[in-house]
């Protein structure tokens, strides 16, 4: 059977299973768990690579910086902080304000590098969006889409990094072929989203109270982690030289977010409302963490399986269009993974030496949009991306609802990436 059948086999599988009130952490430990039977490998290899997976610092890493956002969004979104911010954001955005205040938290939370991100802006979405009544998909699917509007180029994702790498571009020409992404997903976001539901936004918006002073320092603990996520990988690399790369990055996160909770200390002994860590023993903090675990733990054994290279290999010699190759190779990466760096990392090898085969008619920033933009939805629709599992849980939402509500937006983001293949090939870029 080709190893594309199989992992799609297991991946249906895996979620059919959740379906039936298995936890999800435990039907993506599962799945992986089957893709190293049926990729081959011996009994006695399948407990120590699922120990190896158990024992990654990014695992456990991972989940510690997830644990802090989760104490530090308490804080933040506690109904009289998140009120304040919301206030302060709708001034700024003057006659825009209530969309604003929709779109901006997530937006600004998706400069920051941050695993599983969304679930920092999910409440403030969640409030700004209460006097809207909005529906859980809908919550859901504005918090997760405005996340991602910066990743197609933005130099800090490691996607973006392994990108310019594979294809040996110059950060210039990479964020200049990729930057036309986020102006569209920003216009797709609220034409299908936000636009809608104007009215109900700009009629429930009363007069603002608050000052900029505290609505300045309660947004202090997100300006601490973005500090943390420039200023720390370098001197993390002098002092820890034999640190991953993605290690360096989420040590550096769970500096600033220790930065931040000290903060959030301080405010609460001042003001004799200590409540650390009271949120992290709830059922809905719990099932995040088990679930987030799942992810690591399923890409971790999807890798040590080798079916996604082989997968490749074998669609290529199907003898299928070389563009369609070059979309379909990183959309399916994208949607096994749930990771940026996942597709980029598995298929844009593969991709590079499409572009590379005699008469193959491929231009490099042509083929680089292409196999991007494709990678990037395919990433957007898997129901593994951590980002759209922590909004799934704190919404309480469905995937597939979700699914409904972005189509129109993804739809945008792949015609307007088949455009600019077809013009940039034209060119000969």
């Amino acid at each position: 059977m080709p190893a594309l059948a199989k992992i799609l086999i297991v991946f249906v599988s895996m979620l059919a299973v959740a379906r039936l009130r298995l936890p999800l952490g435990a039907a993506l430990v599962l799945g992986g768990i089957a893709l190293e039977v049926w990729a081959g490998a011996p009994p006695g290899a399948i407990l120590p690579a699922l120990g190896r997976a158990l024992a990654g610092a990014e695992l456990w890493l991972l989940l510690a910086v997830t644990a802090l956002i989760i104490e530090i969004g308490r804080f933040m979104t506690e109904e009289r902080n998140a009120r304040e911010i919301l206030a302060a954001t709708r001034r700024w955005g003057g006659r825009h304000g209530p969309a604003c205040a929709l779109m901006a938290p997530p937006a600004v939370i998706g400069l920051v590098p941050m695993p599983a991100g969304a679930l920092f802006s999910a409440p403030f979405v969640a409030e700004a969006g209460a006097e809207a009544r909005g529906t859980p998909e809908w919550k859901s699917a504005v918090n997760y889409w405005f996340r991602h509007i910066w990743e197609y180029w933005w130099p800090l994702y490691p996607g973006v990094i392994v990108a310019m790498s594979v294809f040996e571009m110059d950060a210039w020409q990479f964020i200049s072929a990729e930057i036309l992404y986020t102006p569209v997903a920003v216009a797709a976001g609220y034409a299908f989203l936000i636009r809608p539901r104007l009215g109900r936004l700009s009629a429930g918006t009363g007069s603002e109270g608050g000052s900029n002073r505290r609505a300045f320092f309660l947004l202090l603990p997100v300006g601490l982690v973005v500090a943390a996520v420039f200023a720390c990988p370098l001197p993390l690399a002098a002092l820890f030289p034999g640190l991953g790369l993605q290690v360096r990055k989420l040590l550096a996160v769970l500096i600033g977010l220790l930065l931040a909770l000290t903060v959030v200390g301080v405010d609460e002994m001042r003001g004799g409302r200590w409540r650390m860590f009271s949120t992290l023993v709830k059922g809905k903090s719990l099932s995040v963490l088990f679930t987030l675990g799942g992810v690591l733990v399923f890409w971790s054994l999807l890798e040590d399986s080798g079916l996604l290279p082989v997968a490749g290999s074998e669609l290529l010699r199907t003898g299928i269009p070389v563009a369609f190759a070059v979309a379909a190779l990183p959309f399916v990466g994208g949607l096994v993974t749930g990771l940026a760096v996942g597709f980029t990392g598995t298929s844009f090898p593969l991709v590079v030496g499409l572009m590379h085969a005699e008469g193959s008619g491929l231009t490099p920033l042509a083929t680089l949009v292409l196999a991007f933009g494709f990678g990037y939805m395919g990433m957007m629709l898997s129901p593994v991306h951590l980002c759209l599992l922590v909004t799934k849980e704190y919404f309480s939402s469905g995937v597939a609802p979700i699914y409904r509500v972005i189509a129109p937006c993804v739809g945008c983001i792949l015609a307007f990436c088949v455009l600019a293949h077809l013009v940039l090939r034209w060119l000969g870029w």
